[in-house]
């Protein structure tokens, strides 16, 4: 059963950057879309991020483009999602998922994702 760990986390001011991570155990990544979601409590679980296998295709919330990039690297089985500019409203539990839709059509929603991480805090404030 493939299990996903988010690392990566944490408190940054407005405009800083962070870099999230998620590796995955019990399986390989290679085969897989991978995505990042991420969410606020009282909200749905948002698509931030997708990348396709051998990151030939990748897709992004319009509220994220020009901001974050999503990258993979399979020899570590890792997902990567670089966040720069933070905003406030960035803040929030972020989760990775595997096995997901077609990346070049869509991120897709929580319910075309097979594999989920814990999830991992994100606060953008001063």
């Amino acid at each position: 059963q493939l299990q996903l760990v988010e690392s990566g986390g944490g408190l940054v001011q407005p405009g800083g950057s962070l870099r999230l991570a998620c590796t995955a155990t019990g399986g390989t990544l290679d085969r897989y879309y991978l995505g990042w979601f991420r969410q606020v409590p009282g909200k749905a679980r948002e698509g931030v991020s997708c990348i396709g296998t051998r990151g030939r295709s990748t897709n992004y919330a319009d509220s994220v483009k020009g901001r974050f990039t999503i990258s993979r690297d399979d020899a570590k089985n890792t997902v990567y999602l670089q966040m720069n500019n933070l905003q406030s409203e960035d803040s929030g539990i972020y989760y990775c998922a595997a096995d997901g839709p077609a990346c070049f059509v869509a991120i897709g929603s929580t319910s075309d994702y097979m594999f989920w991480g814990q999830g991992i805090q994100v606060t953008v404030s001063s």
